[in-house]
């Protein structure tokens, strides 16, 4: 009798399919904790971002958008891991975006490539750049998920764009405007201060925002 055929159907089954191969390597992840690899964030309340958003609007009102755009950027608003305090809920980390877009919004168009090359040159100024383009990834989301859930199918039209005095484009809509315009001015500041932040820092800031694990 061949050899094949004294096989019972337990014997040719499948069940090796299951077997959890990554468990018998010595150092794959599940192994040991990968959260140990990463460097541990401080906790940042939303009462700690209001504080924060207050030294901002002291700096813009007082002419320092330079200044108060730093201040963003060097404090970001990390998302804790799970389980953590109330930056895992996101309060925190909305409110800071909120105060970054609002600093954006205030500085003209001509002085953001000036400024974002003094912020590039100075120390830690790779970082603050890498920060930006993670609030202007977050930033662009919002505006997509936003539209989506306001315009639905609904056809969409051209953006009209409502200059302010700062010479830059309005982030709030205007008074009667049509969601879809605001939502498309707010897209189109985003979009132009990502193009002047890989004028300045190249594409490298790209590639280490999107492997970056922490997320503001």
């Amino acid at each position: 009798m061949s050899i094949i055929r004294e096989h019972t159907q337990a014997t040719l089954s499948d069940a090796w399919r299951t077997i959890d191969i990554d468990a018998l390597e010595e150092d794959s992840p599940v192994n040991f904790d990968t959260a140990t690899l990463h460097q541990p964030q401080t906790e940042v309340s939303e009462a700690d971002v209001r504080q924060l958003t207050a030294q901002v609007r002291q700096l813009l009102r007082g002419g320092d958008a330079e200044g108060a755009l730093r201040g963003c950027l060097e404090a970001p608003v990390y998302e804790g891991p799970k389980g953590s305090g109330s930056s895992e809920g996101g309060g925190a980390r909305d409110a800071a975006l909120q105060t970054v877009i609002e600093v954006l919004q205030s500085i003209k168009a001509s002085d953001m490539t000036p400024m974002l090359q003094r912020v590039y040159a100075s120390p830690g100024g790779s970082e603050c750049l890498d920060v930006l383009m993670k609030y202007l990834y977050k930033g662009m989301a919002a505006t997509s998920s936003s539209s989506s859930s306001s315009g639905g199918s609904a056809p969409r039209t051209p953006t009209r764009m409502t200059p302010q005095q700062t010479g830059f484009s309005q982030m709030g809509p205007r008074p009667g405007a049509p969601s879809s315009e605001s939502t498309g001015a707010a897209m189109s500041v985003l979009l132009s201060w990502h193009e002047k932040v890989v004028e300045v820092a190249g594409l490298g800031c790209i590639g280490r925002v999107m492997t970056d694990w922490r997320r503001v």
